[in-house]
């Protein structure tokens, strides 16, 4: 598994992969739908799997002395990487806006989602659901990106706007909390988008590999 994630990391990414983390700074950003960050570094994904299939990695990895489905798990673990790296990122503003800016007024004047616990929790589940669509979609063929590419950005956006709009919803009002308000409450929804995360990484992880097995490159 080493050697196969050594290989996703410097033959088949593709540098936007690297770059595109920076779009988690975007948690900086006040009257902007902070969760497009994780959207661009899921595009940045996307464009390393695009760089992949046109140097024919697939068929390549396949051919290495190693299980196929460990193919999928190396391919799985790099995309999981560099969505942790993204979140890590993100963590760095979500952390001076509740503390250092926490009653900036360019921030406390934004109508659009705060950068704080329940942001981050969202932002898991935007990777999850890439995760979920796009990489699992991508290996029930092993070739074909733009259908569930497509899929995922209608899911993902729609998403995004629902989670934009929650706290606008009366007696939800916290969910767009400032420094430590509500921190309980808000750490809850954290824990959640992990759980969402985990969840359907594995389990889209698990069906891939028995597509990839029946594939006849």
């Amino acid at each position: 598994m080493r050697n196969i994630l050594t290989k996703e990391f410097r033959l088949s990414a593709s540098i936007l992969a690297y770059l595109f983390i920076l779009f988690g700074f975007m948690f900086f950003l006040p009257g902007y739908p902070i969760l497009c960050g994780a959207f661009f570094s899921a595009l940045g994904l996307f464009q390393s799997f695009q760089f992949a299939r046109e140097a024919n990695d697939t068929v390549f990895s396949a051919l290495l002395p190693i299980a196929k489905k460990d193919v999928v798990r190396g391919r799985y673990c790099f995309v999981c990487i560099i969505e942790i790296c993204t979140i890590l990122v993100m963590v760095i503003p979500t952390v001076l806006r509740m503390t250092v800016w926490a009653d900036s007024v360019v921030y406390r004047s934004n109508a659009l989602m705060n950068a704080n616990l329940f942001a981050l929790g969202a932002a898991f589940v935007i990777f999850g659901l890439f995760n979920w669509i796009f990489v699992g979609g991508f290996y029930k063929t092993a070739y074909k990106l733009g259908r569930p590419f497509v899929t995922f950005i209608i899911v993902g956006f729609v998403c995004i706007g629902i989670f934009e709009a929650l706290h606008h919803i009366p007696g939800m009002e916290w969910l767009d909390s400032f420094g430590t308000d509500n921190l309980g409450r808000q750490f809850i929804l954290l824990l959640a988008g992990i759980a969402v995360y985990i969840v359907t990484t594995v389990l889209s992880c698990r069906k891939a590999c028995e597509n990839f097995e029946k594939i006849d490159l």
